[in-house]
């Protein structure tokens, strides 16, 4: 989450920035799925179906015990199902769950799997803002500040299951450090927030030709591979491109018949 939070917020620094985060991400090509799911989907998808089994059987006694432990217990709890929900919903509006060409031209006219990784800016900033900016925005900042409270205090209270900070004095300083942590992730994902919502119809038009010129490049560098499937179709410049592959085959197919 931090990797995430951290590259989808060098938006804010520029389309560039961001555009070269994300192709840095898949330059791992056909090892990205791997990386993906051991990683990140696997990994989260154990702790989805542990942390359930412990809300479900969680006792919470804050109507009865007002500590602040108590609340960050219960809301603990709370954080982890809502941010269940949100990652399974952000990840639908904006990857679509499944890779399949045909569910996906069902789902992507209804305004899900719209993120397109070589169109890595424009194509945030259009998903942000569809119906008209008032739906998706407050769902990804209070999925996002949940899923940064939970990892927060999650490891605060990891580190006393383990054994790690046993003593009210180790727990007091623990309990600070994680709070300067949340914090600090909750800023940046703020700023990853602000920067995917905020963009106006001209950014997103910038941003849009900046991403071709860059994926222009990057396939004359021979660094970024074509791709129909990450790019917003109709796409200009792989057309384009193949065009000018199309017009040296066959110059140098006129090149063996002259000789």
């Amino acid at each position: 989450m931090m990797v995430h939070l951290t590259v989808n917020a060098s938006l804010l620094n520029s389309t560039q920035s961001f555009q070269g985060a994300v192709y840095g991400i898949h330059s791992a090509g056909k090892v990205l799925p791997i990386v993906e799911w051991g990683l990140i989907f696997g990994p989260l998808l154990f702790h989805a179906l542990f942390g359930v089994w412990i809300a479900k059987n969680a006792k919470l006694n804050t109507s009865h015990y007002k500590y602040v432990s108590n609340r960050r217990y219960s809301w603990q709890r709370w954080t982890g199902v809502i941010a269940l929900v949100y990652l399974f919903l952000h990840i639908l509006h904006l990857h679509g769950w499944f890779h399949f060409e045909p569910y996906l031209a069902v789902i992507q006219p209804m305004g899900f799997g719209q993120f397109k990784p070589y169109n890595a800016a424009s194509t945030l900033m259009i998903a942000m803002n569809d119906f008209g900016g008032l739906v998706w925005p407050p769902i990804y900042l209070i999925g996002m500040l949940c899923c940064v409270y939970h990892l927060a205090n999650g490891l605060w209270t990891a580190g006393i299951t383990w054994g790690v900070w046993i003593t009210p004095a180790a727990q007091e300083r623990a309990s600070k450090v994680a709070l300067v942590f949340g914090l600090g992730l909750a800023l940046v994902g703020t700023a990853a927030w602000w920067a995917a919502i905020s963009g106006s119809a001209e950014d997103i038009a910038r941003a849009k030709k900046t991403e071709d010129r860059m994926y222009d490049v990057g396939i004359r560098a021979g660094y970024v591979p074509l791709s129909h499937e990450k790019r917003t179709q109709p796409d200009e410049v792989a057309a384009e491109f193949e065009e000018e592959d199309e017009v040296v085959v066959y110059e140098a197919m006129m090149s063996d018949d002259a000789e």
